[in-house]
């Protein structure tokens, strides 16, 4: 059976409109809509124009106009409009505006429907055999030294071998220039570029968010990076030196129906391509991971201040999940049985829901984003992504590489803010999922908004992981465990092992981790010695180049203390104390939050009563961040988690797929067995 290949995907025609943004300057905002118009099937051509004020685009239907004629109605005298038998279609109502406004290009969809369908072969139409300006420059030229078309043809494919141009489209132009109909000056040409000419165009102009200084974050709608109208934005700074290293725009309510209408329109074809195809995207897309790890882990540390080691690492436990992903064809199988009742057979399927969203959180810029999108698209959904406004950064470069991968237009879409664009995605009637992770505060009411409009809802939301240490345990490889996972990232990760239990007496344990903490090196993450880098937001009043706090221990908590019961997302390793196990573990379990506990002993007793009596979703035994691979599932409980199924593994499977149960009966049935009001079972079968 021959099966798709990925790149056919990006060649299926959508006729979606070009996502809305603005731009520097007039042609780089035809250049966008003309490029994105070829990519959907269909060309655009210049309407109307009043230079530096506004430009009107529509499509270029290639030549079909309106053929009608004038008749008399005797009866009533008066003049109406009759379309001749067999006459040709109207003129496409497609229509998009660019307006000058503040020294920007401001691009608006006026109208993007079309009422024909996408070309196949864009070669075919006209516009490919269009001359451009030097052409019909060189044109001129070669007329009057008394060259004919056919001769003028033959030269200027020596310089463009890929001309589609005919002897009668040079008869033509030179027609037009010698009445007068036609100047060099203001010939403007729409010609659809060849692929070398593409090549040198992608190169030499840079889009608008690009060139800004600093760049401006960019949204993809539909395939397409695009800066944002909104003049509102947000700093992203480098925490380590408070330079901005680039804006975030707030997302407009219309360019966020824009990317709701790109993924709504891409999800049929998507859910439709083969799974395999879908895998061999996933294939792709790590390999283009691998390759740009770098740029992505500096880009992490840049934006969150996080250390470069803390950074790939970041980058690899997503990579884990795409990895996971590229198996989707066994991960999605369902169930089958055979003769269920007399010729019966039932087999269960599962299915896309449709378009999804899912809302980031700053604490990893790569890894939450991976543990999103690529399950839910490799199931056949399509995907609105809303990246932290702190490190957007990472996002946009895992963006790129997928569309690298082969990701088709529309597949994946990424819009910007803070709580209008949140809340636009928890009310939008066409997402049927959303994925969270984040503060407490922040998921519970994401889950109440978006569940209250029946969509499916995955919060990871706060967490206090406790650590409980038993007097046999390993000393030196329990220290450097309560080091590492305490101060790990700043302390700034939902895993972060906030509180540590000591039964039988903290005294010995406290000098000794007191003394790995001082050892610990903080400084900027880019550092090789840094052990620790800055926070992300200004905590200490008085640094204001840098947002570094060290490693800090409170000893003595107890658990009606306000550093106990909230969560501090910081690098605060909190010590307690129990007189037993039991003791123990009902400080863990009165404690609302529970994603992570972890026991650390030498006592398999111990350990397996700490297993089986403690509350929390993941369970460590000497290990101090349970955190599972990806082919099992992230088990947030209690207060930690609010939802209906878990992130990736399996659970992550089915939150973005939905079962569909077929029953098939193949059997002869009697001419004369009459019609049955019964409610057929296997007992009658």
């Amino acid at each position: 059976m021959d099966i798709q290949d990925c790149t056919e995907l990006n060649e299926i025609p959508q006729m979606l409109p070009p996502p809305p943004g603005s731009f520097i300057d007039r042609e780089e905002l035809i250049q966008h809509v003309g490029d994105f118009a070829l990519s959907q099937g269909y060309v655009v051509t210049i309407k109307q124009s009043k230079k530096d004020k506004v430009v009107v685009l529509g499509c270029d239907r290639g030549g079909v106009y309106r053929n009608r004629r004038k008749l008399v109605d005797e009866s009533s005298a008066e003049q109406v409009r009759k379309r001749k038998t067999g006459s040709r279609l109207t003129n496409c109502p497609f229509e998009v505006v660019g307006k000058k406004e503040d020294g920007l290009w401001v691009l608006a969809i006026k109208n993007g429907e079309h009422n024909h369908d996408p070309i196949r072969d864009i070669s075919e139409h006209p516009s490919s055999r269009r001359f451009t300006e030097r052409e019909v420059l060189l044109i001129k030229d070669m007329t009057e030294a008394g060259l004919k078309p056919r001769q003028i043809l033959k030269r200027l494919r020596q310089n463009n071998p890929e001309l589609l141009s005919t002897p009668k489209h040079v008869y033509n132009v030179k027609a037009k220039l010698r009445q007068g109909n036609l100047t060099v000056r203001n010939f403007k040409s729409l010609r659809v570029k060849s692929s070398v000419e593409n090549s040198h165009i992608s190169t030499a102009n840079e889009p608008s968010w690009r060139q800004r200084n600093p760049p401006r974050v960019p949204n993809l709608i539909g395939g397409r990076f695009v800066d944002s109208q909104s003049f509102a934005s947000i700093d992203v700074t480098n925490p380590a030196t408070q330079k901005v290293v680039s804006q975030v725009p707030l997302t407009t309510n219309e360019e966020f129906r824009a990317a709701i209408f790109a993924a709504k329109r891409a999800f049929p074809s998507w859910r439709d391509t083969p799974v395999t195809t879908r895998q061999r995207i996933m294939f792709k897309f790590q390999e283009l991971i691998r390759r740009d790890i770098d740029k992505i882990a500096m880009n992490i540390t840049t934006e969150h201040g996080k250390t470069l080691k803390d950074a790939y690492t970041d980058v690899h436990r997503g990579l884990e999940v795409v990895e996971h992903a590229c198996g989707m064809a066994t991960l999605q199988m369902g169930e089958f049985v055979s003769n269920v009742s007399n010729g019966i057979d039932t087999y269960s399927i599962r299915e896309p829901l449709g378009v999804c969203a899912g809302i980031c959180p700053f604490d990893f810029p790569a890894m939450i984003p991976l543990w999103m999108f690529p399950i839910a698209v490799t199931c056949g959904n399509t995907f609105i992504l809303k990246p932290s406004e702190k490190d957007p950064g990472a996002t946009i470069i895992l963006a790129e590489l997928a569309m690298e991968a082969g990701l088709p237009n529309g597949v994946l879409n990424i819009v910007h803010g803070t709580v209008d664009i949140i809340n636009a995605i928890c009310d939008d009637d066409d997402i049927k999922a959303i994925s969270f992770v984040g503060s407490n505060t922040d998921g519970m009411y994401i889950y109440a908004r978006a569940s209250a409009k029946g969509k499916r809802v995955q919060t990871n939301i706060g967490a206090k992981n406790h650590a409980i240490v038993m007097p046999d345990a390993s000393k030196d490889a329990t220290l450097n465990a309560l080091v590492s996972a305490g101060f790990g990232a700043a302390g700034q990760r939902c895993m972060v092992l906030s509180t540590v239990v000591f039964v039988g007496g903290s005294k010995s344990w406290e000098d000794k981790l007191v003394e790995c903490a001082k050892a610990l090196k903080v400084n900027a993450g880019i550092e090789p010695d840094a052990d620790l880098g800055p926070v992300i937001n200004k905590q200490v009043p008085g640094y204001e180049h840098g947002n570094f706090i060290g490693p800090t221990i409170l000893s003595d908590v107890t658990a009606n203390m306000l550093c106990y019961k909230e969560e501090i997302f910081g690098p605060v390793l909190l010590c307690m104390q129990a007189d037993n196990l039991q003791e123990a573990i009902s400080i863990v379990n009165k404690n609302k939050y529970g994603i992570g506990a972890s026991i650390f002993t030498t006592s398999g007793v111990a350990a397996r009563k700490f297993q089986t009596e403690i509350e929390a979703g993941e369970v460590g035994i000497n290990v101090p961040v349970p955190d599972p691979l990806p082919f099992f599932s992230f088990t947030g409980s209690k207060a930690s988690f609010a939802g209906d199924l878990n992130f990736f593994g399996k659970a992550g499977v089915h939150f973005y797929t939905q079962i569909k149960t077929v029953t098939q009966q193949w059997k002869d049935l009697p001419s004369d067995s009459g019609v049955s009001l019964i409610m057929p079972t296997c007992e009658g079968s």
